[in-house]
This record gives C-alpha cells, sequence and structure tokens, in this order.
C-alpha cells in the first residue's frame, strides 16, 4: 500500500441535499481520513434557482462543531457576495468555535444570475479582482484585532477593532482559473486553486509570479479540484487509486488535492477510496 504523499480534501455538494445529510458525510469522511471539507459559497443554484442550497458559513460552522479534527472551508467565497468586514467576522467566529480547523478560500465570483436575483453589483473581471486584492488585506488586517485604519474606494476602515482574533489566522486560499487570478493568488494568497483542467496552463503563470514577488515556493501551497464521474464513481480511476493518483500530483506540483463537488451517489465510493488508501494513518 503507497502512503498518500498529500493531503485529500472534498468539497461536498450543496445543493439538492440536507443539512442532515452534509453532517453526516462530514462525520464519515473525518473518520475515513480526509484532512477537508469544503462547502460552495453561493445563495442560488446554477442549475434551478428553485433547487434547495444550503448556505456556506451556517453550514460550516455546524460541521465544525460535530466533528473534532477535520478542515472546515469554503470552496470558494464569492467576493462580491460578503462584505469582507462582515465575513472577517463569521471566520473569526468560526475559528474561536474550531481553533486550526478554519480554511477561508474566495474569488471573484461567476455567477450573474445570483446577482440580478439578490440585487447584488455584478461590475465587470476587473473590478471584482480589484475588490479581492482589497477584501484580501481587509481581512488580514482584521484578524490581527486592530485598530485597523485602511483608505479604500471598496472596503474603508476606520479604528475597526475585531475580536476574538482567531489564532491561528485561516489559511487564506485564492481561486484563480485565469492568468489574473493566479497572478493575486501567488502575489497575496496562502495557497493557490484551480480546476485539473486549467492547472497546466497556469502553473507556470503563478511560479514566475512568485518569483517576481519574493516569494517562496514553500510559502504557498497550491490545491488543485478534481472532478468524478457522477454516473460509476467507484469506476473512476482517480478513486480507483487514489494514493497513485495523489502521487502524480504532488509530481506535478499539487500540495492537496480537492474531490470537487461529491454528490451522494458518490460519496461511499469516495470513503471506500479514503479506507483503501489509509488516509486516517497518514
Amino acid at each position: 500500500m503507497r502512503a498518500v504523499p498529500i493531503p485529500i480534501g472534498v468539497n461536498l455538494t450543496t445543493i439538492g441535499v440536507s443539512g442532515a445529510w452534509w453532517i453526516e458525510a462530514a462525520r464519515r469522511l473525518e473518520t475515513a481520513g480526509v484532512a477537508s471539507i469544503w462547502a460552495w459559497d453561493h445563495f442560488v443554484s446554477r442549475g434551478r434557482l428553485t433547487d434547495p442550497l444550503l448556505e456556506c458559513w451556517t453550514l460550516l460552522t455546524a460541521a465544525a462543531v460535530s466533528t473534532g479534527t477535520i478542515h472546515v472551508g469554503s470552496f470558494v467565497t464569492n467576493v462580491m457576495n460578503r462584505h469582507p468586514q462582515v465575513l472577517a467576522r463569521q471566520v473569526a467566529t468560526l475559528a474561536d468555535l474550531a481553533p486550526g480547523r478554519v480554511e477561508l478560500g474566495i474569488g471573484i465570483g461567476g455567477h450573474p444570475a445570483e446577482h440580478v436575483a439578490y440585487g447584488l453589483p455584478f461590475p465587470e473581471p476587473a473590478e471584482r479582482a480589484a475588490r479581492l486584492e482589497e477584501a484580501v488585506g481587509v481581512l488580514r488586517a482584521l484578524f490581527s484585532g486592530g485598530p485597523v485604519t485602511r483608505p479604500s474606494p471598496f472596503y474603508p476602515l476606520e479604528a475597526a477593532h475585531a475580536y476574538p482574533v482567531p489564532s491561528p489566522a485561516p489559511r487564506l486560499t485564492i481561486a484563480g482559473e485565469t492568468p489574473k487570478g493566479a497572478r493575486i493568488a501567488a502575489r497575496l494568497g496562502d495557497a493557490w486553486t484551480c480546476s485539473a483542467e486549467r492547472f497546466d496552463a497556469l502553473h507556470p503563470v503563478f511560479l514566475d509570479t512568485l518569483a517576481a514577488a519574493g516569494r517562496h515556493r514553500e510559502d504557498v501551497q497550491i490545491l488543485v479540484s478534481l472532478d468524478l464521474s457522477l454516473e460509476d464513481a467507484a469506476a473512476d480511476p482517480l478513486l480507483a487509486d487514489l494514493s497513485g493518483s495523489a502521487a502524480a500530483w504532488a509530481e506535478r506540483g499539487a500540495d492537496e488535492l480537492i474531490l470537487h463537488w461529491i454528490r451522494p451517489p458518490q460519496l461511499d465510493a469516495v470513503i471506500a477510496a479514503a479506507e483503501r488508501a489509509e488516509l486516517r494513518s497518514r
């Protein structure tokens, strides 16, 4: 049995499932040795707008207090949906309940129908990217406890305090599926995440930007998300040899893998693969 060289996380669907299913899935994944569970942070489905959809940070809080070791995080929070000052307080409160187990993934968003439905601004990508950069600065500043004063066209702060201070501060993972997103992650993130399909094209951009910013590769982690076969997850090559798949991705430069958008029909196969790979013994 080959040891799995990098942590494996699971992004569980939040569409069309109950909170009870999600929490039970989180417990089962923790028992199987999965390192992290993640929730999509949107308000309506990208399919039918009437599909039930669980809210990310409420769900993560319930999962955190229902488990003991597994990390919980957003995959990813849409910067246009949550004011960073409010997000910082939500995340710090969750970190108080689950110290050292909270992950904050954040990106520029890309679901216009949600913004129309909820009356939320949805500016062009360039402004959303600028907002993301500023939001990262605000989050980091508020995670210090303050007082923080920051002039900003988007998120100004004036002698802002933010207690309790999360200790340790949550890892801040920036989603980047474009060259600009990869550059923002390289300059500002604790980690960068992108899909397996975009990794080879964006990895050199990320590395070049790291070097130009004077940052070290070991200081910024890479999380690669991978989709499974909905029809027969048990036969998916990724799960058939999870240890080998993880080793291959580690060779390509990944520090963690996220099994993306796992639905109820796929969950048993994911847990069985984790047990075969002996993730719990890592």
